[in-house]
């Protein structure tokens, strides 16, 4: 066969191979974004807010998600309780989905909206249950409505701790928040082919990776579907890091919730989630020497963790 003909045949099946990807990728990004509108967009004084509403229980929990999320995210932070038991209440947070991000997007004014939310459902108190960047409208929310609050369970948060030498700040690779988190179709590319550079991003570092159950497997799988379209949720990330960067310290001794906080050492948040839990009376942590930014290997722990908590002080 001649060389002509050989690079003909290569040519063909490279083309094909990348029409079927494309296919293929069509098939997800419409799956993708009809899912994100099972969701409902209630008019709030707080302006739109796209939320989900599921369970039969009659204790409310308010379950903020982290970077990169939106409603379904924080369902998927809550997947381990049981629904028979609780009513969830996942509000997309600002810049995120169908919540559009205001000229004023600090945590504070994101604790606000929270109640402009649970007035329009008639909701008065709720358990709140958060992760990662959700952590800093979550304290405020602790802090400026105590009322609405009956307790307070922070995940991987990612808080304020004093000044160090140590990198603190998540999602520093430049190429994944620049390049991968912009576009749709890279995205997806990523979470086929790149899945261990983006679980690595996602601070769950390779030694832990390497021993990946096959439930960790599966929750990290539908974690990063979740991801898609990541096109909406951009916004949200934009003001996730802006708001890191000028996160200022709380006045958590006034926080008079009761609070579990739940981390592992190896992550960079793990100093903040120690700094919160030694400032917040009363507060409780539970630490992993190893998991990672998603608590790989520790599902059943932080799941009877967070389910005895809720059961004591929730209502």
């Amino acid at each position: 066969m001649s060389v002509p003909m050989i690079l003909k045949i290569l040519g063909g099946l490279i083309l094909a191979t990348l029409i079927i990807l494309f296919l293929v990728y069509q098939i997800d990004i419409r799956d993708a974004k009809e899912r994100i509108l099972e969701s409902q967009v209630v008019d709030t004084p707080c302006g739109k807010i796209d939320y989900a509403l599921t369970g039969e229980g009659d204790i409310n929990i308010l379950t903020i998600h982290g970077a990169g999320g939106g409603f379904d995210q924080g369902l998927w932070g809550v997947r381990y309780l049981d629904a028979r038991d609780f009513r969830f209440i996942s509000p997309s947070r600002f810049g995120y989905l169908r919540t559009p991000l205001p000229e004023d997007g600090t945590p504070a004014a994101q604790a606000d909206s929270y109640v402009c939310l649970l007035d329009t459902l008639n909701v008065k108190k709720v358990a709140l249950v958060t992760y990662s960047a959700g952590a800093l409208s979550s304290a405020e929310f602790a802090l400026r409505h105590p009322d609405r609050i009956s307790a307070l369970v922070l995940i991987i948060p990612d808080t304020w701790r004093p000044p160090s030498d140590e990198p603190s700040e998540l999602m520093q690779e430049s190429y994944i928040t620049k390049v991968v988190l912009r576009s749709d179709l890279i995205m997806w590319l990523f979470s086929k082919f790149g899945k261990s550079a983006m679980i690595t991003f996602f601070g769950v570092p390779k030694d832990v990776q390497a021993n990946l159950s096959t439930q960790d497997k599966e929750s990290i799988d539908e974690l990063m579907k979740n991801l898609l379209p990541v096109s909406q949720r951009y916004d949200g990330m934009t003001n996730d890091g802006k708001n890191n960067l000028g996160k200022l310290r709380l006045d958590l001794e006034n926080i008079t919730v009761p609070t579990l906080i739940i981390d592992a050492e190896d992550v960079a948040t793990f100093p903040g989630s120690r700094y919160t839990a030694e400032h917040i009376p009363g507060a409780r942590l539970v630490s992993f020497k190893t998991g990672g930014h998603l608590l790989v290997g520790h599902s059943e722990e932080v799941r009877a963790e967070v389910t005895s908590f809720l059961e004591k002080y929730a209502k």
